[in-house]
């Protein structure tokens, strides 16, 4: 079963996050800030982290930076989920290493073919 940490400071989000990734069959997990997010990656290491860029303490940004520095980690698949919708933060999460970037609002149904896709 492929663990998903869900990081994000919206509750509603991650509600909505959780309930869906669940009832398709994953291990989910969840942290509230970057902090919190590179903690548990390095306690559960996730197969894929859905990861806000916007949030208290650490940002996004600099999470995917600390995976993709870290050789035990460094295979770990990202997905930004973020409402920061310009072309030049989706072409620096993509230049740090996400595999996919969504903008806020965005469909579960999209997103959960999205993780299927990238985690076959």
């Amino acid at each position: 079963m492929s663990k998903i940490l869900i990081v994000d400071d919206e509750p509603n989000i991650v509600m909505t996050l959780e309930y869906a990734l669940k009832k398709k069959g994953f291990e989910v997990f969840i942290a509230r800030d970057g902090d919190e997010a590179i903690e548990l990656i390095k306690t559960i290491e996730p197969n894929l982290v859905l990861l806000d860029i916007m949030m208290p303490k650490v940002d996004g940004f600099e999470v995917l930076e600390f995976v993709k520095s870290d050789k035990q980690f460094n295979q770990t698949k990202v997905i930004f989920v973020s409402a920061k919708n310009k072309a030049s933060d989706v072409e620096k999460g993509i230049q740090l290493g996400a595999s996919d970037y969504l903008t806020k609002p965005f469909s579960v149904k999209k997103l959960t073919e999205k993780i299927e896709h990238i985690l076959k």
